[in-house]
């Protein structure tokens, strides 16, 4: 996957963020606060790392799932407020719902220190469970593009310790979108690696488990950044183990589901038909989740 302009794809976001989509089914009306308590989930090297809580309030289930959702960006751009409304979407379901700062790359900086960052938002999600008021077996992720890789990442590699419903620290469930999941030939990916590791020990479908958590995958068919093979794999590899996969595949769409198929990097115009049922189809997925 190559690098993605940040102001293109903020720019992508804020159309996703836009859209009237169908809403799926919900048993309790939850309100949202329009701003999130903000938290440091981790400090590294002098800096925090913040997380970004917006808690649903009303008639919702107490404690209730969560789902931590990283942004986009190549790896090399974004921030969380780029998430901030599809959290909302999720929060206003009855799920916690937690943006997460990570560490971008840049000449001291990997993906491998991003992974590393995530799997500590799901460690600090289950430490402080309790004050977050949430189930510690139902925590999701949602990743978008190569925040698709990290989610992905913490399910498959795993974060080294024993917690969440699947023993590897990662998450429950995972919801992606147009994620990085084979980044086997990625050229960018491998550049921004460098000599630090091999590409193949941090690409999530080759290090699928025999026992996967439940994922839903939104992907264009014609996504040439990353493509549909990976999450083919991905998604075949999930139901292999026992578990759940929804793989919803909008034909004649590229990368974040843009009908710029000549661009698909700097000039997203996301299919607004496909952009409404991916997010119905997403919502619905958490909404049946964990009854």
């Amino acid at each position: 996957m190559r690098a993605i302009a940040p102001e293109v794809f903020a720019a992508f976001l804020l159309a996703l963020a836009g859209c009237h989509s169908p809403q799926a089914r919900t048993s309790a009306a939850a309100t949202v606060s329009a701003e999130p308590t903000v938290h440091t989930y981790r400090t590294i090297g002098g800096a925090a790392l913040r997380a970004y809580v917006f808690e649903p309030t009303g008639n919702v289930r107490n404690p209730a799932p969560a789902i931590l959702l990283f942004h986009g960006g190549g790896w090399v751009a974004g921030s969380p407020d780029w998430v901030f409304p599809a959290a909302k979407r999720f929060a206003a379901l009855g799920y916690v719902a937690i943006p997460v700062q990570y560490r971008l790359a840049s000449d001291n900086v990997s993906p491998v220190d991003a992974f590393a960052d995530a799997c500590a938002a799901f460690q600090w999600a289950r430490r402080e469970s309790a004050a977050l008021h949430v189930v510690r077996t139902h925590i999701a992720a949602y990743g978008v593009s190569a925040g698709g890789h990290l989610a992905a990442l913490t399910a498959t590699v795993g974060c080294g310790v024993s917690e969440g419903a699947y023993g590897v620290g990662g998450p429950d469930a995972l919801v992606l979108w147009s994620p990085a999941v084979d980044v086997g030939a990625d050229g960018h990916f491998k550049r921004l690696l460098g000599a630090r590791a091999q590409v193949a020990d941090y690409s999530p479908v080759e290090h699928l488990r025999s026992r996967m958590p439940p994922a839903s995958i939104v992907q264009g068919d014609k996504d040439n950044l990353t493509p549909l093979t990976g999450a083919r794999r991905f998604c075949d590899g999930v139901l292999a183990s026992g578990s759940r996969c929804e793989l919803a595949v909008y034909p004649g769409v590229g990368h974040l589901l843009t009908r710029n198929l000549a661009n698909q990097e700097d000039n997203f115009d996301p299919d607004p038909l496909a952009r409404d049922d991916g997010i119905a189809r997403q919502l619905a997925f958490l909404q049946n989740l964990w009854r």
